[in-house]
């Protein structure tokens, strides 16, 4: 039930973290952790694997079901994961999920679905091509596009796997990979690849680390490295929350501003540097508007965006973009662009990122800028300031990670970012 209410939330259109806050009290709340663990594996994986469920469950139905039967719908969902990919005995599986159907007039052919895929289920997976089920239509032509097919079914296959968890280290990432039973990214990052619950990770109470994908810690090293002392200079975080890059300015001694127009978002940001030791000016108001009252030496924008490169983690976003997501994006970065170029002191530094694979939402949206504003310029990523990943950096010297990228140890978010100077 917990499962298929958080199923049925991002339905209705809720972002999926948000959608399991929504399920928290009503399904989630005294539940043991056990238990609680295998109902978010089970909607992950209803999301991840969904294009080869639904190609599974069509191989076992006459007839398509009917739009309204969305419920009965996700049921089967629930029960083919895990009959198909999480090992769940088959009579636990079928009888549990049918349960869940009540008084439905569908519960017979969900029971007789559900039987027929535990017999059939194996070979029809072992049929199927895995990474491009798992990737609607629109996406995957972006994706051969824009960055080959080899590369699209990379990125395909990578969100197919559960993500590795990576955390951003204050000191000495090699003890804490030893101490915590991870390894160290090429860009610094400990990464753990059966981490269980964080909060009972060594080093958690005492704030000695966070949680940050490792593409996601690269924008904030860039700036970093381009500010000639940063504990002597004023940065501005904008779009802050929940506070990954907040934490990384912060503990470079910089005086850090992070602004966003969330204030529920702000609490969970100011909950994490209370528990790192750091501190930070932070304001609630949408950074369009917000204005510094000086000029700052360097600014960040982690502008909203579609968020496709954060599948492996958010498989959601699969079903939830379509193709003219990016459209309606892309005027509220250039907006925010135009505003946080207005805050950059001259010689200072603006970095630019979303986590998108979209152009739009990227290399579109500077190519656009840079029109517009003369006095900006672009600043080359060097291979060695990203781990000597040479091929993270493009042609323009800009970044873009991929998610297939690092994929022997995980694969990484996949990120765009620009490094951007004013003139004098």
């Amino acid at each position: 039930m917990a499962a298929l209410g958080v199923l049925a939330s991002v339905d209705a259109g809720n972002p999926l973290e948000i959608a399991f806050d929504i399920s928290e009290e009503k399904h989630f709340a005294g539940m043991e952790q056990r238990d609680r663990a295998f109902a978010r594996l089970m909607v992950l994986t209803a999301l991840r694997r969904r294009g080869q469920i639904d190609d599974a469950l069509a191989k076992c139905l006459d007839h398509p079901l009917a739009p309204k039967y969305r419920k009965e719908r996700n049921i089967l969902r629930l029960g083919a994961a895990q009959i198909l990919f999480l090992g769940t005995k088959a009579h636990g599986a079928v009888d549990q999920t049918v349960a869940l159907a009540g008084r439905s007039t569908l519960r017979g052919l969900i029971n007789a679905v559900l039987r027929r895929l535990t017999r059939e289920g194996a070979a029809i997976v072992e049929a199927q091509d895995a990474p491009r089920l798992a990737t609607p239509d629109w996406l995957w032509a972006q994706w051969t596009k824009g960055f080959g097919e080899s590369n699209a079914r990379a990125i395909a296959a990578t969100h197919l796997a559960q993500p590795p968890l990576d955390v951003t280290v204050k000191s000495d990432p090699d003890a804490w990979a030893q101490r915590l039973g991870g390894t160290v990214t090429p860009t610094g990052s400990v990464r753990i690849m059966d981490a269980g619950a964080v909060p009972g990770l060594a080093g958690f109470d005492d704030g000695d680390w966070w949680v940050q994908d490792t593409a996601s810690s690269i924008p904030a090293q860039l700036l970093l490295g381009a500010l000639e002392n940063p504990s002597e200079t004023r940065i501005a975080d904008l779009c802050a929350a929940p506070g990954g890059k907040t934490a990384q300015l912060c503990f470079s001694g910089a005086t850090v501003t992070a602004v966003d127009r969330s204030a529920n978002r702000l609490k969970r940001l100011r909950k994490n540097l209370a528990r790192l030791g750091l501190s930070a000016t932070v304001i609630a108001e949408d950074a369009v508007d917000w204005r510094p009252p000086n000029p700052m030496d360097g600014v960040l924008l982690d502008a909203p965006c579609t968020a496709t490169g954060t599948i492996r983690r958010r498989p959601d976003i699969l079903w939830a973009k379509d193709p003219t997501s990016a459209d309606k994006m892309s005027g509220v970065q250039a907006r925010l662009l135009k505003a946080a170029a207005a805050m950059v002191a001259a010689k200072g530094v603006l970095m630019y990122c979303t986590c998108s694979l979209d152009p739009r939402e990227g290399i579109e949206q500077i190519e656009g800028f840079l029109r517009n504003h003369p006095d900006f310029a672009r600043e080359a990523i060097r291979p060695d300031e990203v781990g000597g990943l040479a091929e993270l950096v493009t042609p323009e010297d800009d970044l873009r990670t991929l998610p297939s990228h690092l994929a022997d140890l995980g694969g990484m978010d996949g990120f765009y970012a620009a490094r951007l100077r004013r003139s004098p």
